[in-house]
């Protein structure tokens, strides 16, 4: 059996398992590293599957009668990618991959707030001046066009 980052034991699944074969376990991998990334990629991974599923469900309701093939392939892929969902932020290798960028993250070293300032302050007016500067060459160019095709 392995150990982990912080002493507690790990699981036993090998890392090398398949995803296939991690679907029918109800166990979570390594439950108290990567929590947050983890807990946000899920979500995210849910949000996505709960709007294919209403957006199905739409298009059926609109193009079928029989309520219970409207209703019920939307409620089955819902809960299908739900547990999908689940399931893939425990698989070892992919929560591996989420607990090593949780770790990263917890190195950056964030802007302070008059930072973020001084930087979009540069920024916009970096864009401004070039947007000017374009314009400008735009009018110049077009008035030296229209002059040569004058005389012509």
């Amino acid at each position: 059996m392995s150990r982990d980052i912080a002493g507690s034991k790990a699981s036993t699944a090998p890392s090398g398992s398949s995803l296939s074969s991690e679907l029918f376990h109800a166990s979570v991998y390594k439950p108290n590293q990567g929590r947050i990334v983890r807990q946000l990629t899920v979500l995210a991974i849910w949000l996505i599957v709960a709007l294919g599923a209403w957006r199905l469900y739409a298009t059926l309701d609109g193009s079928t009668s029989n309520k219970a093939i409207a209703v019920g392939i939307p409620a089955g892929i819902l809960l299908a990618g739900l547990w999908i969902g689940f399931r893939l932020i425990n698989w070892p290798r992919f929560a591996d991959f989420l607990i090593a960028v949780e770790a990263e993250m917890k190195k950056v070293t964030w802007p302070s707030r008059d930072e973020v300032k001084r930087a979009s302050v540069v920024v916009i007016v970096t864009i401004a001046i070039l947007a000017i500067s374009l314009f400008l060459f735009d009018v110049f160019w077009q008035a030296f066009f229209d002059a040569l095709w004058a005389t012509a």
